[in-house]
């Protein structure tokens, strides 16, 4: 198996510390507000990963934590009123429903930064030791970023490169405008911990050194996380933990692609920023999902009208080839799916060893569902064996969960005031209207519900109905 290392520019091949075992960090969210289309794209991109490593055999160890103290915490509770713990605690159950709808699993670990203040004090007084590190006289501690010899090796960057670009507020406590905070005083009436250089609060990148370092130990497999953390967060991740350790933090470093919305960056001057539950309300949850696992993890994403029309289409082709083929469980999807010698499997194998190419995997998936709509046609014995495996490709990408008849008949038809009652006395009517040779009035039926949004297919079997691919 292949993955791109962010720190060395290339792919390598996946060698766990361990054997068998994957250890996995990714940052995740700063919980004082809904979680966003962002978000989204890091929460599934690191669910595919996890259950694609645990699908290949894999024991993983997936780690995300939760940023429950930072300057934008204290800013939008004092604006709202309410105590940063009632904000966050509100915030956290907001993420997690909206994570199971996108289908994501929970991670095995997620630790939040209030509960690991002790270790985060622990780190700074190992670095200020060290010479890394220095309080200065207004209370807050800083990182000596010229006394780490590797600072800007994930990013390719050079420290005088790095001063001569920066826009860097003015601080006269510090020794080095690059210089980063480690431990803020706090200000009267702030949140704060105890502290050897007193009242105050970690800074955002300690918090990751710590909580990373005792979920997964001084040195671990993969870390993760959005396209905007390389610099300086991860940087500075590298710079703390590894002069505290003095080893090596992360193997492979992984940063999935952005997210655009028609080609425009997502950002709320523009008026194109969408929360998650906003996206949702409007929008089928797999569709989206698709939307976001059908582009390589590495690569940007443009969120568009058009697109989560191709994504629902595109699901729509998967579900059509399922529909009325009497599926196994879970268990037997899976284990067809993973069938040793099946070429289908092989192939899908294949290109997610090569970095998780979601893409080609979805090819894959369509060239079976081809097969296995040739094989219903033929009325062969095989199709409910083709039909566990796609159903078994699905969920290693956390796809085809849902029943073919709930995806098919969902959306549109809800939305036009049809329930399925309504449709099925419809096709009744026109199966009478066709019995009595009435075909003028059969295909009335056939272009009302059509109008509608409602496609019948007709087949040996019988009338099926599915919701037109034109609106999500």
């Amino acid at each position: 198996m292949q993955i791109y290392n962010t720190l060395t520019r290339r792919k390598e091949p996946l060698a766990p510390r361990v054997p068998g075992k994957v250890s996995m960090y990714v940052c995740g969210m700063t919980v004082y507000d809904y979680c966003h289309l962002g978000h989204a794209r890091v929460m599934v991109a690191f669910d595919v990963i996890s259950r694609y490593l645990r699908a290949r055999g894999y024991n993983v160890t997936y780690v995300r934590n939760i940023t429950d103290i930072d300057d934008k915490i204290l800013a939008r509770a004092a604006d709202n009123g309410e105590t940063i713990g009632a904000l966050t605690e509100r915030m956290i159950v907001a993420m997690h429903e909206d994570e199971a709808r996108l289908g994501v699993l929970p991670p095995d670990q997620e630790p939040r930064a209030t509960g690991h203040i002790d270790e985060i004090v622990a780190m700074i007084e190992t670095l200020i030791a060290k010479g890394y590190a220095y309080a200065a006289d207004n209370g807050d501690v800083y990182y000596r970023v010229r006394e780490f010899a590797g600072y800007g090796k994930l990013n390719n960057r050079k420290l005088d490169d790095m001063r001569s670009g920066a826009r860097v507020d003015v601080d006269t406590h510090k020794e080095d405008p690059l210089d980063f905070v480690l431990w803020k005083a706090a200000k009267p009436e702030e949140a704060h911990w105890p502290s050897p250089w007193g009242k105050g609060r970690p800074g955002w990148h300690i918090e990751c050194s710590a909580m990373s370092t005792c979920s997964l130990g001084n040195t671990f497999d993969i870390h993760g996380g959005g396209p905007d953390l390389t610099f300086p967060h991860h940087e500075n991740e590298i710079a703390q933990s590894e002069a505290a350790t003095g080893q090596t933090y992360v193997n492979t470093w992984m940063h999935a692609g952005a997210v655009r919305v028609d080609q425009e960056k997502m950002s709320k001057s523009l008026g194109n920023f969408f929360t998650i539950r906003d996206v949702l309300s409007e929008h089928d949850p797999e569709v989206v999902r698709y939307l976001l696992v059908a582009s390589h993890y590495r690569s940007p994403i443009n969120y568009s009208a058009d697109s989560l029309i191709d994504a629902r289409k595109s699901l729509t082709r998967l579900y059509t080839a399922l529909d009325g083929v009497i599926a196994g469980d879970d268990d037997a999807a899976i284990a067809d799916a993973g069938h040793i010698g099946d070429a289908y499997h092989e192939r899908f194998t294949a290109v997610m060893d090569d970095d998780f190419n979601t893409p080609e995997a979805l090819s894959v998936m369509f060239e079976l569902a081809r097969k296995l709509n040739r094989a219903k046609a033929e009325q062969s014995p095989r199709a409910q064996s083709l039909a566990n495996q796609l159903k078994g490709l699905g969920e290693m990408l956390g796809l085809l969960a849902q029943s073919p008849q709930a995806f098919l008949h969902g959306g549109k038809a809800s939305a036009q005031g049809l329930d399925d009652a309504d449709i099925e006395a419809q096709i009744a009517r026109r199966g009478e209207a066709k019995a009595s040779k009435d075909f003028a009035l059969a295909d009335t039926i056939r272009d009302e519900l059509a109008a509608q949004g409602i496609i019948l297919k007709d087949s040996r079997e019988g009338t099926r109905w599915v919701v037109q691919s034109t609106n999500v």
